[in-house]
């Protein structure tokens, strides 16, 4: 008969460790601050009440929790701790605690050997939100981290981030070997808050993830002449932003087209005064879609109006690619099995894609079979003090979480 699961208990921990990190604001648990440091230590003290149950930090500083098993084979389950400042008391967290629960129904249902290892994972800093750079410890892990663009990273302070982690005994210039971890790994798998409105305005507690967007992130500058406000008149105008303004509608549309979402983030004008026509104007694109192929088109739609819009008005455009990343499809027979999962705790079956990253975009890129579980978020609001989830959609999630990871160990001896 299987071991009892407490999905009560990881709620009353989650409020625990919101009480213990966070204030009036917010969750302060930004990676490689004393608080996200406090934060793993009061995980470290629940993991030690399982016997046997293996605690170290690899190379890149994440968190790994190992129930070795008859079998070498691992099934990973993973999360993460930090926060952004003044973040929810859920998001990355929730995915940790609902593992450790796991870790304890197995712990108790093998009497400390399950058949394959399980293991549980906190990554490193995956909001990046002091030093800019999000999923440093999983990408460290998945051998994709660019040590050369993340060894010149500063924070608001000037602290480089080499330097942060020196102070936590992490040595910068082999963060990569923490790639070993994946050595045995057979599945990988996370829960999540959806972050957005989808199941919310669908009335769905859950949903199977499909994958994490592709992401196309680009600033395009445009180039007019600057001219006094009063004196020119307006049919002689070369004005920057008139140019990169007809672009704010424009991207609408064209995520409209091609099914994705389209952000322009920032402006900035100069000479940026109120007696001068824009001589130059930059603004921010984010594009992201699940498909390579449409993700491609929604670029090459933009370019094409902005040039455009540049070409009406006289003046000149130019861009400059700040990010990209590929889309990131999880495993089909992985999402196959959290139907299933779902369709046992009395959840209708959906899948939607994540706009947001992961660290299992990352360990997907290695090709470890990954799936993903969401839960609802109230408000559809996440990365703010006020993001929320029924408690009981949360325990729903943990049952249903374990369901999974069942599957998938059963799956892995398959």
């Amino acid at each position: 008969m299987p071991a009892p699961l407490n999905p009560k208990r990881t709620v009353a921990e989650l409020k625990e460790l919101r009480a213990l990190t966070g204030d009036e604001r917010g969750a302060q648990r930004v990676a490689f601050t004393p608080t996200w440091v406090a934060a793993r230590e009061w995980f470290k003290s629940k993991l030690a009440l399982l016997p046997g149950v293996e605690i170290h930090a690899d190379a890149a500083g994440n968190l790994w929790a190992t129930l070795t098993g008859a079998s070498a084979k691992a099934l990973l389950i993973g999360g993460h701790l930090d926060s952004v400042p003044g973040g929810g008391w859920l998001d990355g967290c929730l995915n940790v605690l609902a593992g450790l629960e796991i870790l304890r129904r197995l712990h108790a249902q093998y009497d400390g050997r399950p058949p394959f290892t399980v293991r549980l994972v906190d990554w490193a800093d995956e909001e990046g939100a002091r030093f800019g750079k999000s999923l440093f410890g999983s990408s460290a892990c998945s051998g994709n981290l660019d040590l050369g663009e993340a060894r010149n990273l500063r924070d608001r302070d000037g602290v480089r981030l080499p330097d942060a982690l020196r102070e936590l005994g992490i040595d910068f210039e082999r963060v990569k070997d923490s790639g070993r971890e994946l050595a045995n790994a057979a599945a990988y798998l996370e829960l999540h808050i959806e972050q957005g409105p989808v199941l919310l305005d669908l009335d769905l507690p859950l949903g199977t993830v499909l994958g994490t967007f592709g992401v196309e992130r680009h600033a395009m500058t445009f180039h007019g002449q600057a001219a006094h406000s009063g004196s020119t008149p307006m049919n002689r105008r070369r004005d920057a932003f008139l140019a990169a303004a007809k672009m704010a509608s424009e991207i609408y549309r064209i995520a409209e087209r091609h099914g994705g979402v389209c952000t322009i983030g920032s402006c900035t004008t100069r000479p940026g005064i109120v007696t001068s026509v824009v001589e130059e104007c930059r603004i921010t694109l984010d594009q992201r879609h699940l498909d390579a192929t449409a993700l491609a088109g929604m670029l090459r739609d933009a370019r094409e109006a902005s040039e455009r819009f540049a070409a009406a008005g006289g003046v000149a455009v130019n861009w400059e690619r700040i990010w990209n990343i590929a889309p990131r499809p999880f495993y089909p027979a992985l999402m196959a099995l959290c139907d299933e999962a779902l369709a046992e705790v009395g959840a209708p079956v959906h899948r939607l894609p994540s706009g947001p990253l992961h660290d299992a975009a990352e360990i997907a890129r290695t090709g470890v079979p990954t799936a993903m579980m969401f839960v609802q978020s109230l408000h559809g609001i996440s990365h703010n003090r006020i993001e929320d989830t029924r408690e009981e959609h949360i325990e729903r999630a943990v049952v249903a979480f374990d369901r999974l990871a069942d599957k998938a160990l059963n799956w892995i001896d398959g």
